[in-house]
């Protein structure tokens, strides 16, 4: 578009805007907003009636129409709001100026943009995958990946001490595991014999707990 047929369309809408009652201040703002506005409308706070009733909703939709007759409806019931899309940022400019507020019926209708967010950088604007160093630790990889080298096990610790000890325990006596200081008593370990008879004898019955009367009275 020249620099001429873009002041001729400024002064367009200006006149426009007079046409509906607009004052200087606002047709100032939405000269100077028309290229930053989106082309869509949320409609929030509708009628019930409008969702229902198909003479209701013809209605409903007549008064954007007047407007721009190439506007489209998409109605969400649950939330009772309806997303119109204009042919122009300027016509929905105009129709949020306009319509924002309006009462139908018993309701007042509110008018916001439907501003469509859009990432700075569209390279970081999906998921990555996980590091490759977190999934081998959840699921090692059929072959190993590059620069991987394996790690030499470590030498088996062995406690004499305590394989020394085990050794010395003998059924019948008692055994000092740690000898007694300022701070702690002595740890000392008595062992018990099997009870005569008991090896490869028949196995002890487990006698049961009576169940206590019950008083029927």
């Amino acid at each position: 578009m020249t620099e001429s047929e873009d002041n001729q369309t400024s002064m367009d809408l200006m006149e426009y805007l007079d046409d509906l009652g607009f004052g200087i201040d606002d047709q100032t703002e939405m000269t100077n907003l028309e290229e930053d506005l989106p082309t869509a409308l949320i409609v929030a706070n509708i009628p019930p009636m409008i969702f229902e009733d198909v003479e209701s909703q013809l209605q409903f939709e007549r008064v954007f129409k007047e407007l721009d007759v190439d506007v489209s409806f998409i109605y969400l019931k649950n939330f009772r709001r309806a997303r119109l899309q204009f042919s122009s940022s300027t016509m929905a400019g105009i129709a949020r100026m306009k319509y924002d507020g309006l009462t139908v019926g018993d309701y007042n209708i509110k008018c916001y943009f439907s501003q469509v967010h859009q990432a700075a950088d569209k390279e970081n604007s999906f998921l990555r995958p996980p590091e490759p160093k977190r999934v081998f630790l959840i699921s090692p990889p059929a072959s190993p990946p590059v620069g991987w080298e394996p790690i030499p096990e470590s030498e088996p610790v062995i406690d004499y001490d305590l394989i020394n000890a085990l050794a010395r325990l003998s059924p019948g006596e008692s055994h000092e595991i740690h000898p007694k200081s300022l701070n702690a008593p002595a740890i000392v370990v008595h062992l018990c014999e099997d009870p005569a008879g008991q090896i490869g004898g028949p196995k002890p019955t487990i006698v049961q707990t009576r169940r206590p009367d019950i008083n029927m009275s």
